[in-house]
Order: structure tokens, then C-alpha cells, then sequence
């Protein structure tokens, strides 16, 4: 009799324990929801003050073309970037074959014109400039998402109708490592 009074006993102290850690994992992920929280806050005032020091790169981690097919790439070698005056994108996928600029994709650069920032009252940051070089004439417009460094670019030709939309992390330009091929 004693022994099953005795197993019950330990078997609800169990109990309450674990109830006890259920209470701290509660605690414990809301804790380091809070952390990631206050980490993506930091990396987008990062990233909105790299938009407005016109130095940043884009890294594009997914490629999405005209009609809504959606490619997974690698963000070191497909980015959009600014530093100055200059503007590069850069397309390269992971394919058997080099292309013009030796990873499998084309790399274009050119001169930045026509800047524009907006912030809607939702925290959305739009950029909008307009590339022109050799190989680039097109108007780039970025979305930068409310408290987290997740951007969105779409590129327009002025040529034509090829819209090419881009979504990755927006970085300074020395935080960023980008392997960047021959350019046109």
C-alpha cells in the first residue's frame, strides 16, 4: 500500500514538473521570438541606410520570370547592387554551360538616374532608379519589407516586355561577399 502511495506521489510530482518546463519552454521561445525580433530590426535599419547611402547589394536567393515561374539560386552570384553612381545586375544559374559572363547567366552594369524613396505608412520602402549602360536600359524598382532586410526587385527593360523579378536580402555593400562575373 505504501508503494503504490509513494509511486502515485512521484508520479504527480512528474507531472508538475513537467508542467513547470512546459511554462519555460513558453518562456524560452517567446524569449527568442523577442531576439529575432529585435535582430531584424537592426539588419533593416542596416539595409535602409545602405538605400539611402546608394551602397548596397541586393542578394537574390529566388529568380522569378514573366509568368510567375519561380527558379531557387545562388545569392552570391545573383544580386542586384549600387555603390555610387554605378548600378550591376547580375543573373547566373546554376547550368552546366558558362555564359557571357562565365557563371552560366549575363552580368550588366551601368549609370544610376532618377532616384526615388518612398516609405507607405505600413513601413514598406520603395526604391526606384533607372540603369543605363552597354547592356542595361531598364527601370529597377526595390521593395524593402517593414522590419526585416527581406527585399523584393523587379527589373523593367525599356526595350521590352521581360520583367524579371528578384527576392533576397538587402546588405550594405562591405557586409556583402558577391562573386561578380564578366560584365557586357
Amino acid at each position: 500500500m505504501k508503494r503504490i502511495i509513494l509511486m502515485a506521489v512521484f508520479a504527480l510530482l512528474a507531472a508538475g514538473a513537467s508542467a513547470q518546463t512546459t511554462m519555460s519552454r513558453k518562456e524560452a521561445r517567446e524569449a527568442r521570438k523577442q531576439q529575432q525580433e529585435a535582430i531584424d530590426l537592426v539588419q533593416h535599419e542596416k539595409a535602409l541606410q545602405a538605400l539611402k547611402d546608394s551602397s548596397f547589394v541586393l542578394k537574390a536567393d529566388r529568380v522569378i520570370f514573366r509568368r510567375g515561374r519561380m527558379v531557387s539560386v545562388s545569392s552570391t552570384t545573383n544580386f542586384v547592387s549600387r555603390y555610387g553612381n554605378r548600378a550591376t545586375v547580375q543573373i547566373a544559374f546554376d547550368f552546366a554551360s558558362a555564359g557571357p559572363n562565365g557563371l552560366g547567366g549575363i552580368t550588366v552594369e551601368g549609370h544610376v538616374s532618377e532616384v526615388s524613396v518612398k516609405t507607405d505608412k505600413k513601413g514598406f520602402t520603395y526604391y526606384r532608379m533607372n540603369v543605363m549602360g552597354v547592356g542595361i536600359s531598364a527601370t529597377v524598382d526595390i521593395t524593402l519589407f517593414p522590419a526585416s532586410n527581406r527585399a523584393s526587385v523587379t527589373v523593367y527593360p525599356n526595350y521590352n516586355s521581360n520583367t524579371l523579378t528578384l527576392e533576397g536580402v538587402l546588405e550594405p555593400t562591405g557586409a556583402s561577399h558577391i562573386f561578380k562575373g564578366s560584365s557586357l
